[in-house]
């Protein structure tokens, strides 16, 4: 029996030398076969490869502008003239492009002389028709003393037309008297001229045509 406890106990003792001497295992590397401890290899450190750099971009072209001779001025063109423009042959005249006069006669029983010219720097054509001759804000408007149209009368400088108004062509005493007569060339002149003539009476008005002579412009011969 003794012997049995003295062999346990050397067991025992045994065994706590056998841990004693190895002590406890602290290392967290694997054990390999055989009892050699497997050592892990190091992770490998991340790529630090130098980043690939881009060409740089072409510089923009820098070729010389191609030099193109300088152009001549274009030679301004001559404007055509307006249509207040009366400073050339064919142009039609107007009440506002003349200058008149009025006197009274005493031929043919009375009759109101009117004279035109053309205004200085202006030449223009007046029509062989009579002209529009009115009286008063009612116009009172004179019908043609001839029956024929006369021919076209070109004024400039010191030319003059004349007209021949007998502002009564009736034998009756209902008259108006008026102080002005209203002249305009062609109804539709839009500049017509107011110019005085007097005292005179008016019934059924008649004017003749333009004419370059004043005997030839006496209404009723």
């Amino acid at each position: 029996m003794r012997s049995r406890i003295a062999l346990a106990a050397l067991a025992v003792t045994a065994l706590a030398a056998t841990a004693t001497a190895c002590g406890p295992d602290n290392s967290d590397a694997p054990t390999a076969v055989g009892g050699a401890p497997t050592t892990t290899a190091p992770a490998a450190a991340p790529s630090t490869a130098a980043p690939t750099t881009a060409p740089p971009a072409a510089a923009p072209s820098t070729a010389a502008p191609t030099s193109a001779a300088p152009s001549k001025p274009a030679k301004p063109s001559t404007p055509a003239p307006g249509a207040g423009d009366k400073t050339g042959y064919g142009q039609a005249c107007g009440a506002n492009d003349l200058t008149f006069s009025a006197k009274l006669e005493t031929q043919a029983g009375g009759y109101i002389q009117i004279s035109a010219k053309a205004k200085p720097g202006i030449t223009c054509v007046l029509s062989g028709e009579h002209p529009v001759i009115a009286f008063g804000s009612g116009g009172i408007e004179a019908a043609n003393a001839e029956q024929a149209v006369g021919a076209p009368i070109t004024l400039s400088g010191s030319t003059v037309a004349y007209a021949g108004i007998n502002p009564k062509s009736t034998n009756t005493n209902q008259v108006i008297e008026f102080k002005d007569v209203i002249i305009g060339i062609g109804n539709g002149d839009p500049n017509p001229v107011s110019i005085p003539v007097g005292t005179v009476k008016v019934d059924k008005p008649v004017v003749t045509n333009w004419h370059t002579s004043a005997k030839d412009a006496v209404p009723g011969v």
